[in-house]
């Protein structure tokens, strides 16, 4: 039997190509906003509407998909969230109306919001303790990736073949990745290529200080609910999660309507601050694995990170003051590579305090408060925007990474493995 060396590496590769795919198919609408907004006759509050769809049906799912991920595993799950979100974003191209491609929208968060949730079981499958921020950070990578893939690829084809053929390549991107995933994906208790050593190094590492019975039964909802840590995950993913929703999907129209940009001018400059969001989502999570590593406590070492990451948020005030769009664009990247190192570190948190049977579960509460808490703030950006323009979402959204830090130093206490009766 054939052993692979380092295959967690490669686990994670194959979560870092699907987020990228999610970002891509996501990204595609806030690229190609003018284009469809002018074929189908959308005002800014329409085009807010049809990204809350979306929303609304990625805070269903967070949830729902948290709990699945939990019952059938990580396998079986990201096989049903990538066919479903696949399919939908190939149907974008059939819209013809602002109510279809909305139809649509709905159907592609509720596919989409499965990634995040597997993507945290995962990580708790395949890290140690010590690496799992870099493990995150590695798939969280793909989301910054694939928002700066998304400018300059989607506006290559819409320029040649208008904006609908670039759903149909986008969405087929998933149905390719999962032929890769059925191939290569399985526990580590399971897989034939997983080396003794590997083995032996990943399962140690996730030996919990708990009863054999409260290790692996399942924890209902309301019993989550009622540890304060999982109100830090929750609280603090409502309170900043918008930050990166603004930006994923006005981004693109803020340099077209407010700095006078071309379509083309978005696809070659746009990419730039999701590139330094990778960066951060890298930083972050290499920045406590190593703390860690130097004998720093996890407790000290999350909190240390997530606090430089959270204080970059405020940038976002000096892109709005800055008269060049290039230095807007600069400051934007400060942004987003706070924001990151801040939300890498965060969504490790359910594995620091949680049993495996329970990551899922409480990274999709955490979701869906995020998609909720975006939901609002999108429809508000909407209608903000058409009566006050840009500058008031935005700063709102500096003021919110503080906030957030602010919020988890209070709820979370230590971080640290909880006890769970069995």
């Amino acid at each position: 039997m054939r052993r692979v060396s380092g295959l967690r590496w490669l686990m994670v590769g194959l979560i870092f190509l699907a987020t990228v795919i999610n970002y891509v198919d996501r990204q595609t609408v806030s690229v190609l906003k003018k284009s469809i907004s002018d074929d189908l006759g959308l005002s800014n509050p329409e085009y807010a509407a049809i990204q809350n769809a979306f929303l609304i049906a990625y805070a269903v799912s967070q949830m729902l998909s948290g709990r699945l991920y939990d019952l059938v595993g990580t396998r079986l799950g990201f096989t049903i969230s990538i066919v479903v979100w696949s399919i939908a974003a190939v149907a974008h191209a059939a819209a013809r109306s602002m109510t279809s491609f909305a139809f649509w929208r709905f159907v592609l968060g509720f596919g989409e919001a499965g990634n995040w949730p597997g993507a945290a079981k995962s990580i708790a499958e395949w890290f140690p303790p010590r690496e799992r921020a870099l493990g995150m950070g590695i798939f969280n990578t793909g989301a910054a990736v694939g928002g700066a893939l998304s400018p300059p690829l989607i506006a290559w084809l819409a320029s040649r073949w208008g904006w609908r053929p670039p759903f149909v390549s986008t969405g087929t991107l998933g149905l390719l990745w999962l032929c890769l995933w059925l191939l290569l994906y399985r526990v580590p208790q399971e897989h034939p290529w997983l080396g003794d050593d590997e083995r032996a190094y990943i399962l140690e590492g996730q030996r919990e200080a708990l009863p054999p019975a409260a290790a692996g039964r399942r924890i209902s909802w309301l019993e989550l609910l009622g540890y304060r840590q999982v109100w830090a995950v929750v609280v603090g993913r409502f309170l900043t999660d918008p930050i990166w929703w603004l930006y994923v999907f006005w981004l693109p129209s803020y340099f077209q309507e407010a700095r006078g940009f071309s379509l083309a001018q978005v696809g070659w400059s746009a990419w730039f601050p999701f590139l330094a969001a990778g960066v951060g989502a890298l930083t972050g999570g290499w920045g406590s694995g190593y703390l860690i590593a130097r004998g720093w406590t996890i407790d000290r070492a999350r909190k240390t990170v997530m606090a430089a990451g959270a204080l970059l948020v405020p940038a976002g005030i000096l892109a709005m003051r800055a008269e060049s769009p290039y230095v807007a664009l600069a400051w934007m990247g400060v942004v987003l590579f706070g924001f990151q190192v801040w939300i890498n570190n965060l969504q490790t948190l359910p594995s620091d305090f949680f049993p495996g049977s329970a990551v899922a579960s409480v990274a999709g509460l955490g979701g869906t408060a995020a998609a909720v808490a975006s939901v609002l703030y999108n429809w508000n950006t909407g209608r903000v925007v058409g009566a006050m323009g840009y500058t008031p979402v935005f700063v709102a959204a500096a003021l919110l990474g503080p906030l957030g830090l602010l919020s988890v130093l209070v709820l979370a206490g230590r971080i640290e493995r909880l006890e769970i009766k069995g």
